[in-house]
């Protein structure tokens, strides 16, 4: 049945191409809605990107006739813009006001008391809208498109029941076929491999081009200091530092090791290997709580109280190995210098070309999946992109568990050959770290 779904300004701003993407539905965008775009378009950052975009593509589509009658769009799909005056005297008193949520809800009123025939549905990101939407009697949802079940989260490997024969021929022969349970393998999926009986257990990956599982070499020397303390850490360094693999997703909550091990990595490829020219680390910039306002200083000094974590831990894996590397680089501020180490914010980053670097994005959950797109476009010839985060810690109140950057390029990138995908589940950071991220 034919729908008219009215739509919330959060969910035009999420998504610009929202209006193409109910079908053969009707699309109602509020007058108030327009206002708010019109309030969004003169911001330098992603909501006024998006504010413009939406702007444009409703004026580009005036040409094909009127939007207080109806425009077609898509696959018989209907765009109109609508006014609430019919639906604000159905609105109870306490509803009576100037919010714009209460002019969305008016005119989603008037659209079912005009078209009695037809459901209206209320799309919006906004759960109180959702909750008042719902109480007035219509319908209301979340904008769905691009969402990831985080409970169903791809975590990157399996475990798989095999007999003890079997673990030993995989070991004797360096490789073997898809055990039986692993015939719909993903492209670099691990591998827990156990036999019930006898306790004997191998870890291996999946070669999506060969068709073959490999097991997973020992760390017998540390990365840099860094040794894997549990199963999905050595699945994260194996892809990590795997220069086939140009793009490796890390998820997992704190003080899993996954920015740890992405630095240790980078800095074995770049100042030890010298695959990578320089490792480049950047994080989104927003604040825990109450932000801090402007900050003095240049770029460097402005990025600092930001860029803490990284340089941190950095700092913890050149005490790891000072005494290997006596007379070496002595510190951070050092491999800056030297052009290895560049720290740089994300704002930046658009229109850039960057090759021959071992990318680290920080917090990654905090980016939209436009984000992630810009910053995956601009990787150039031979560089590699590691994006870590943890998706239930968002400081983004435009994202959420299920709509971020991070959970959208794991379920989107687990098909891929050059991709690679870890969800670490372990603590290693210390006791009470552990203790604090499960109980609280």
């Amino acid at each position: 049945m034919i729908k008219n779904f009215v739509l919330d300004t959060n969910v035009l701003l999420h998504d610009p191409n929202a209006i193409f993407k109910f079908q053969d539905n009707r699309v109602v965008i509020p007058i108030t809605v327009i206002e708010e775009l019109d309030h969004f378009k003169k911001d330098l950052n992603m909501l006024g990107r998006n504010a413009r975009t939406v702007s444009k593509y409703i004026d580009k589509m005036r040409e094909e006739g009127s939007l207080s009658e109806g425009i077609p769009i898509g696959n018989g799909g209907e765009l109109r813009v609508a006014f609430g005056a019919e639906g604000a005297s159905l609105l109870p008193a306490e509803l009576f006001g100037g919010k714009e949520d209460n002019h969305i809800l008016a005119v989603a009123l008037s659209v079912r008391a005009r078209e009695k025939d037809l459901p209206v549905v209320v799309i919006s990101k906004d759960t109180n809208l959702r909750i008042k939407a719902d109480a007035l009697g219509l319908r209301a949802q979340d904008y769905e498109s691009g969402r990831v079940e985080i409970e169903e989260l791809y975590k990157g490997f399996r475990d798989v029941e095999v007999e003890k024969g079997w673990i030993d021929a995989f070991y004797a022969a360096g490789e073997s076929a898809p055990p039986p349970g692993g015939e719909d393998l993903l492209p670099n999926e691990f591998l827990v491999l156990r036999d019930g009986t006898s306790h004997a257990s191998a870890l291996g990956r999946y070669d999506a081009g060969r068709k073959r599982v490999r097991p997973l070499p020992p760390f017998k020397e540390d990365v840099w200091g860094v040794r894997p303390r549990n199963k999905e850490q050595h699945f994260a360094l194996d892809v990590l530092l795997d220069d086939s693999i140009k793009l490796v997703t890390l998820a997992g909550k704190a003080g899993t090791g996954k920015t740890l091990l992405a630095i240790a990595a980078g800095l074995r490829k770049t100042s030890d290997e010298e695959v990578y020219q320089r490792m480049l680390v950047s994080r989104p910039v927003f604040p825990m709580g109450k932000d801090l306002g402007f900050l003095p200083g240049d770029v460097e000094e402005k990025l600092k109280p930001w860029m803490q974590p990284i340089f941190d831990n950095v700092e913890y894996l050149f005490g790891f190995n000072r005494k290997k590397r006596q007379g070496g680089v002595r510190g951070y501020q050092e491999l800056m210098n030297l052009g290895i180490l560049e720290i740089e914010p994300l704002t930046y980053i658009r229109g850039r070309s960057i090759p021959n670097q071992f990318i680290i994005v920080d917090e990654a959950q905090n980016l939209t999946p436009h984000e992630v797109k810009t910053i995956l476009t601009r990787a150039g010839e031979n560089s590699k992109v590691v994006l870590t985060g943890d998706p239930y810690q968002i400081d983004n109140p435009f994202v959420d568990s299920a709509s971020n950057g991070l959970s959208c390029t794991v379920e989107k990138f687990k098909g891929e050959a050059i991709a690679g995908h870890v969800l670490l589940v372990k603590g290693e950071r210390s006791p009470l770290a552990e203790l604090a991220a499960n109980i609280l």
